[in-house]
């Protein structure tokens, strides 16, 4: 389903808009009307060799504009296909109706933090309306682009660093929104708004990384930490069950001899009770 923009703009500001285009569309007087009589006489006596100025080939992808002493005519865009023209009283300017894609160039942008980055981007948008695309604007392509850097610079001060790193989406769907309400009145419908690439300055690359590398360290020593409590009220609970059963020391004793014995190595443990230890000191 189409959706009408205009209806989206209100009444104040689309009626200038309006009187721009339909300024062009009046009646060409009597003056006009002999130009016209003569240029059709002149096409009618040099046929058929006229036919190759009057005759003109409008791609399926273009639309063309075509002005009669200085004014629109029909009110709308020609094409595709034939059109005809006056030699010397019609002039046509042709439109591309595809989608046209473009870079912003790298945008050097101080944050909402007061951190230097440069950020560029894409812009994907296509005419919607030829006669607006010409008769509203000078050079409806250079003027997108330098819109499009300007709200890319307005937008991305008004926010953080870390809003944009995380937002990108939403910053971009933000602009986009932005630029086809600014270039309606442009006949530009912008489709697409994409944020390329965000660089930063070395010096905080290499304060996030140290920043990074220290929170990753913190974490590591709190699960050691943790690995270390939960070991230490295991061994707590094994002591307790070995009080209760002398002989479950012997056994441990017998399991760590053949742990050491399948190693191949020469070494020999003695143990020796601690309570022999412990008379020894006494004495």
């Amino acid at each position: 389903m189409e959706v009408n923009r205009d209806s989206h703009v209100p009444a104040h500001k689309r009626q200038p808009k309006e009187e721009l285009v339909d300024a062009m569309k009046g009646e060409i007087g009597a003056c006009g009307w002999i130009i016209l009589i003569i240029s059709a006489l002149f096409a009618a006596i040099t046929f058929p060799f006229s036919i190759w100025f009057c005759v003109k080939i409008i791609q399926e992808y273009e639309r063309a504009v075509v002005f009669r002493l200085g004014r629109i005519i029909s009110g709308k865009a020609k094409g595709p296909g034939l059109i005809f023209i006056l030699p010397c009283t019609d002039t046509f300017i042709k439109v591309d109706l595809r989608v046209i894609s473009f870079a912003i160039p790298p945008q050097e942008i101080l944050t909402k933090d007061s951190v230097t980055t440069t950020v560029d981007g894409v812009v994907y948008y296509k005419i919607q309306n030829a006669i607006r695309s010409v008769a509203n604007v000078n050079n409806v392509h250079l003027a997108t682009a330098q819109l499009a850097q300007t709200t890319l610079r307005n937008i991305l001060g008004t926010q953080t660093l870390s809003s944009i790193l995380s937002n990108r989406e939403e910053i971009a769907h933000n602009i986009q929104s932005i630029l086809d309400n600014a270039t309606l009145q442009w006949g530009v419908n912008v489709e697409r708004v994409e944020m390329r690439d965000v660089r930063l300055p070395v010096q905080m690359q290499r304060a996030m990384a140290a920043e990074a590398e220290a929170v990753r360290e913190a974490r590591a020593k709190i699960v050691a930490a943790e690995g270390e409590m939960n070991a230490s009220r295991a061994l707590k609970e094994a002591s307790m069950v070995i009080c209760e059963s002398p002989a479950a020391l012997q056994l441990r004793y017998l399991q760590t001899l053949n742990t050491i014995a399948t190693e191949n190595n020469s070494t020999i443990v003695f143990p020796i009770p601690i309570d022999l230890l412990q008379g020894l000191a006494k004495k």
